[in-house]
């Protein structure tokens, strides 16, 4: 994550220096307020990313004289497959729908929202998936 960080780090450096020359010719402030805020953004993103590679182990990312299959492994826990998102897609497509239509759509979203949620949220917790 060290060359990351650099990157942001450069990436800031270059904005700050885009938005002072931007603000100074242009004089515009809406403008120069966003190079400002992306300025902001990529600093603290470089920041985080340089302290967090300073706390963690050194990986086979940061080690020049590594191979690429130094660094396989485990990649985590990925979910096995799951309807509740469907659930979700269709309570969030019903209450946008709500918004344009009629607002008494969004009576008929919000339970479909409320059931799809707690299913995804406890779906370790009953049926096939269940976790010991």
């Amino acid at each position: 994550m060290k060359i990351q960080g650099k990157m942001f780090m450069w990436l800031s450096v270059f904005l700050l220096i885009t938005a002072i020359v931007y603000g100074v010719w242009s004089k515009e402030a809406v403008g120069t307020t966003a190079l400002f805020m992306a300025f902001g953004l990529s600093i603290m993103i470089g920041f985080y990313l340089g302290f967090t590679a300073r706390r963690v182990d050194v990986g086979a990312q940061d080690n020049k004289e590594a191979d690429v299959a130094d660094d396989a492994g485990e990649l985590g826990f990925f979910s096995p497959h799951s309807w509740q998102p469907l659930g979700l897609g269709i309570g969030g497509a019903l209450a946008f729908l709500g918004i344009a239509v009629g607002w008494w759509l969004v009576y008929f979203a919000a339970p479909i929202i409320v059931i799809s949620l707690w299913g995804w949220v406890f779906e370790y917790y009953r049926g096939e998936n269940r976790t010991q």
